[in-house]
């Protein structure tokens, strides 16, 4: 999949209908250009997805020499555990990386797009596949690779490298079904801003569905990233609705750890009166006790395989040999809160 040219001053220029020196001057704050040019030079702007390159006229090369990343969260391990890994693939290529954090927002998300691009960054790595228009329309004509992670878009922007958090949670939803159980929960965030952890609901409830299960018992407690105390509050408000839950899948490792807490603090004892699963393969989740059941997508490899990707784009002297879509095998691994 081949990016497209990234738009310039010119062909906004001539979109406008105006001269390049009137259009330079338009998209710098404090210069003498009338309001209805200014406007018109900004919607032909918006219209090709061009932004101004604050650092271009300093450069003696286009090359910037560093990749843009951004990541939804900071305190989160998978995530770090990614730049960690884009950092040490792109080790010796001459690339450093340039971290954006988005907090689940997707216009903040595109404000740090727009930002990175000012600076002409080599590559651009983005977490998920879910974008406002507006960050669609500038990654598309950036003209430099687009990465998309931690997730297999429908209609990606260019390339992939990820894994399906739809059939992530069918897998959690089979083997809690195995253990015998048949009254489940989810315990998850905001699925407007997470649509990651919404794809995991989403899988979870429809393997449920086809397993003959058809009651969903769905709770959501806070703003992504779900922590360990609004894991906890969601698990006693969802044994408060439905006592009787005997599995629940948690979005995360963290609001696993939460939940597990709260069962046991309700008399409950864990996997024998309530089975929890999560998601991540935190270290947390492995020190828990019991130790927590979770899915594992190899998060540093994510990195990892961005860094191959974006190299292998930019390299010179011959096409890509990748694949323009990477998928990134992911793994259960039970543990004492779920079995039997």
């Amino acid at each position: 999949m081949s990016t497209s040219r990234r738009p310039t001053m010119s062909d906004v220029a001539r979109v406008a209908g105006v001269s390049v020196m009137t259009v330079s001057r338009a998209l710098k704050p404090q210069t003498p250009v009338s309001e209805s040019t200014r406007a018109r030079i900004e919607a032909a702007a918006e219209e090709l997805g061009y932004v101004l390159n604050s650092t271009a006229a300093g450069l003696s090369s286009r090359h910037s020499g560093f990749v843009a990343m951004t990541v939804p969260s900071l305190n989160n391990s998978n995530f770090s555990d990614t730049a960690r890994g884009l950092t040490e693939g792109l080790r010796g290529s001459g690339f450093e990386l340039l971290l954006g954090y988005t907090n689940y927002d997707m216009a903040e998300e595109e404000r740090l797009i727009a930002a990175f691009l000012r600076r002409s960054p080599e590559a651009i790595v983005v977490t998920g596949g879910a974008h406002s228009a507006r960050c669609r329309s500038l990654l598309k004509a950036s003209g430099v690779p687009v990465i998309e992670t931690w997730d297999l878009p429908a209609d990606p922007i260019d390339k992939v490298v990820g894994f399906s958090n739809a059939e992530a949670g069918r897998l959690m939803a089979h083997h809690l079904h195995s253990q015998g159980h048949r009254k489940f929960g989810f315990i998850g965030g905001d699925g407007m801003r997470d649509t990651r952890g919404a794809d995991r609901r989403r899988g979870f409830l429809a393997a449920l569905h086809e397993l003959g299960v058809t009651e969903d018992r769905v709770l959501s407690e806070g703003d992504p990233p779900l922590s360990m105390g609004e894991g906890a509050a969601a698990m006693t408000k969802l044994l408060d609705r439905w006592p009787d839950t005997k599995a629940v899948m948690c979005v995360s490792d963290l609001s696993a750890f939460g939940a597990m807490s709260a069962a046991q603090r309700c008399g409950l004892s864990v996997p024998a009166d309530i089975a929890i699963g999560g998601f991540g393969a935190y270290d947390i989740a492995k020190y828990a006790l019991p130790d927590i059941t979770t899915l594992d997508m190899s998060a540093e490899d994510i990195g990892r395989k961005s860094a191959e990707m974006i190299v292998d784009a930019l390299s010179k002297g011959g096409p890509a040999s990748l694949p323009d879509r990477i998928e990134i095998p992911y793994k259960l691994i039970v543990r004492g809160s779920t079995a039997a």
